[in-house]
C-alpha cells in the first residue's frame, strides 16, 4: 500500500460535531484515514510505511475553504482590467489598488491608467466604476479621455458596461439596436443587464484572446489558492461561452494539476434558448454537462436568475421600493423563470436562484411553493443566492419549504451605509444579508464572494458575517451578526452542503478528501475583529501541500 502521511498541528478544527478537535490527521492517496490524537492513530501506522509531517506543528488546520459561488470566467476577464474602485483591493503580489472617490478623481485616475495602458491591446477596459461614489459617467465622459481609442468601463456590479464612441464603432454595435433595446441607454452608452450581453458578445473575440483570458485565469487560480480555497463553485458556468470556458479551465486547472477543484453549475437558460421551450434548454444543459474530469465536475445543479444586480441598484424590491422611486429590473421574466424552474425541478436538479431584492426572493419562494405542491421533493436544496434585501417572514417560508441560503455578506461592508443614505433607508440596509435571522431559524447557510464582486478571501466573508463592519467602521445591524463557529461552518461544511458535496469535502473525517487550509492563528481564539487578518500559510489539496504567497 501507499505511504501514509500524518500531519501534526497545534490544533485541527475538523468541523465534525462528533469529533470537533484533533492534533493529527493521517492521509493516504489523497484520502483522510483518521483524525484525532496522534497516539490514537497508532493502529494505522504499525507495520506501515509512513511519515510524520511536522511542518504545521505550530499551525491551525481547517477543512479546505470552499467558495460555493464564484465566477472564474468573469474573474479571468476582469483581472487584466485597470481597476479604479471606491474601495481598496489586494489582487496579490504587488498589485494593491488604492481607493478612488469622487467623479473628477475617478476620471483623473482613469485617464492616468489609460496613458499607462498596454498599447498593444486594441481595447482599454476599466473596472470598478460605481455611481454612488463616482457620480454619473457615460460615453461622453469616456470620449473626453479619448475620442479615438476604444474605452470600456465595466461597472462594479459586472452587470453594466459603458462604451465610448470609439468602442461602439470598433465593435460595430448597431445604433438602432441601442436605441430600441429596453436595457440599453443609447445616449450615455450604458448597456445593462440583458443589454450588457450585446456589448459583451461583441467584446468576446478580444476578451477571450489567449493574452487576456488565459492570463487572467492563471492569475485567478493563484488568487483563489492564496485565499485558502481548495474547492469553488462556478455558479453560472457558460456565462460567456460554454466551450471556450471549458477548454480554458481544462488547460489551466486540470492539465496543470491545480491544487483545487471546480464544481460547474451551468446557467439554466442558455442564450440561444432565451425565448424557447424550457425543455429544450434543459436538454441542452444536460448535453453540455455530460463531461467531467478529476478537478472539473458536475453534479446536477443549475443556476437561474430572478432580479437585477445589487451593486447596480437594479434589484426588485417589495413596497416601499427605492427612496428615489426608480424600479429594479428582471433578469428573467417571472413567467419564464417559473417555467424553467419547473423543468429542472421535475428532472431532479438542485436549483440555485440569483435573488438580490425582496421581490426577487418572493418570486423564487412563490415558485418553490408551487413546485413543492405540484411535485413534492425531499432534500431538494433549492438555494437562494445573494439574499441582499429580504424579510424575516421570507426566512420562515424558505425554511418551511426546505430551501437554503447562500448569502453575499460582503454587501454589508461595501454597500450598507451607502444604501441606507441614498437607496433603501436604514431599516432594510442594516438588515441586508440577514445571517443572524438564518442562524436563529437554525438553518444551515453559507457565504460566498461572487468574485469579482467581493474579494476571493473566505476569512474576509467570515469577518463581515461575525462583525458586520460597515464602510465607516461601525457595526451595521448587530442583530444579524453570527458566531465565529457559524461563520467558519459557512466556509467549510455548510458550503459543501449547499453544493451537495458534504460526503466528500467540508470536514476533516475518515473517508473524505485530504483538503486542508493552514492558518497561522486560530479564529476561535483571536479577537473576532481581526479574523480577516489571519494569515493563510498553506493549503493541502488531496494530501499535497502548496504554500501560499506571502
Amino acid at each position: 500500500m501507499s505511504q501514509i502521511t500524518v500531519f501534526k498541528a497545534r490544533r485541527i478544527h475538523t468541523m465534525s460535531k462528533s469529533n470537533p478537535v484533533a492534533d493529527a490527521v493521517a492521509v493516504r492517496d489523497g484520502m483522510i484515514l483518521e483524525a484525532g490524537k496522534f497516539e490514537d492513530l497508532e493502529p494505522w501506522l504499525e507495520g506501515q510505511d509512513h511519515v510524520v509531517d511536522e511542518q504545521f506543528s505550530d499551525k491551525i488546520l481547517f477543512p479546505g475553504f470552499i467558495d460555493p459561488h464564484l465566477h472564474p470566467s468573469l474573474g479571468a476577464i476582469i483581472l487584466p482590467c485597470a481597476f479604479v474602485t471606491a474601495f481598496e483591493w489586494d489582487l496579490g503580489g504587488n498589485r494593491k489598488i488604492p481607493a478612488t472617490r469622487g467623479k473628477q478623481e475617478w476620471l483623473d485616475q482613469a485617464a492616468k491608467e489609460f496613458e499607462e495602458r498596454d498599447k498593444s491591446q486594441p481595447i482599454f477596459v476599466l473596472y470598478g466604476y460605481h455611481r454612488t461614489w463616482h457620480g454619473q459617467i457615460g460615453r461622453h465622459e469616456l470620449n473626453e479621455i479619448s475620442s479615438d481609442a476604444p474605452i470600456i468601463s465595466w461597472h462594479r456590479s459586472c452587470h453594466e458596461v459603458i462604451l465610448n464612441d470609439a468602442a461602439i464603432n470598433l465593435l460595430q454595435i448597431d445604433r438602432e439596436v441601442m436605441k430600441n433595446h429596453p436595457q440599453i441607454d443609447e445616449e450615455n452608452g450604458v448597456f445593462f443587464e440583458s443589454g450588457s450581453m450585446v456589448a459583451v458578445g461583441a467584446l468576446r473575440p478580444y476578451l477571450f484572446s489567449p493574452d487576456w483570458f488565459m492570463k487572467g485565469l492563471e492569475d485567478l487560480k493563484t488568487l483563489i489558492q492564496a485565499g485558502g480555497h481548495t474547492t469553488v463553485g462556478d455558479m453560472a458556468w457558460g456565462i460567456f461561452d460554454f466551450e471556450a470556458e471549458w477548454a480554458a479551465y481544462s488547460h489551466i486547472i486540470e492539465e496543470a494539476e491545480a491544487p483545487l477543484r471546480v464544481q460547474l453549475i451551468p446557467r439554466g437558460i442558455p442564450e440561444a434558448e432565451l425565448s424557447g421551450d424550457p425543455k429544450e434548454a434543459l436538454q441542452k444543459i444536460e448535453e453540455l454537462s455530460d463531461r467531467g474530469s478529476h478537478r472539473l465536475f458536475f453534479d446536477k445543479h443549475v443556476k437561474l436568475f430572478t432580479d437585477g444586480a445589487f451593486f447596480s441598484e437594479l434589484m426588485q424590491l417589495q413596497e416601499p421600493g427605492f427612496i428615489d422611486g426608480h424600479h429594479g429590473e428582471w433578469l428573467t421574466p417571472p413567467e419564464q423563470f417559473e417555467a424553467a424552474a419547473r423543468a429542472y425541478w421535475n428532472e431532479g436538479y438542485r436549483i440555485h436562484v440569483h435573488c438580490t431584492g425582496s421581490l426577487g426572493v418572493e418570486l423564487a419562494v412563490d415558485v418553490l411553493e408551487k413546485l413543492q405542491f405540484e411535485r413534492p421533493r425531499f432534500d431538494h436544496r433549492f438555494t437562494i443566492e445573494h439574499f441582499g434585501v429580504s424579510t424575516e417572514e421570507q426566512v420562515g417560508r424558505i425554511k418551511a419549504l426546505g430551501g437554503l441560503v447562500s448569502a453575499n455578506v460582503y454587501y454589508v461592508h461595501e454597500l450598507g451605509e451607502a444604501y441606507w443614505k441614498h437607496s433603501i433607508g436604514h431599516e432594510r440596509a442594516s438588515q441586508m444579508s440577514r445571517l443572524g435571522s438564518l442562524a436563529r431559524a437554525d438553518m444551515p447557510f453559507t457565504v460566498h464572494s461572487d468574485f469579482p464582486l467581493a474579494p476571493a478571501r473566505p476569512l474576509t466573508n467570515a469577518w463581515v458575517a461575525v462583525n458586520r463592519i460597515a464602510e465607516s467602521g461601525v457595526v451595521f445591524g448587530p442583530e444579524e451578526r453570527v458566531s465565529v463557529d457559524d461563520a467558519m461552518r459557512a466556509i467549510t461544511i455548510h458550503a459543501a452542503y449547499i453544493l451537495g458535496q458534504e460526503d466528500r469535502i467540508g470536514s476533516i473525517r475518515s473517508g473524505k478528501a485530504a483538503d486542508f487550509t493552514v492558518l497561522d492563528e486560530d479564529p476561535y481564539e483571536v479577537d473576532p475583529i481581526t479574523l480577516k487578518d489571519i494569515r493563510i500559510h498553506a493549503t493541502v489539496f488531496e494530501g499535497k501541500t502548496v504554500l501560499c504567497e506571502r
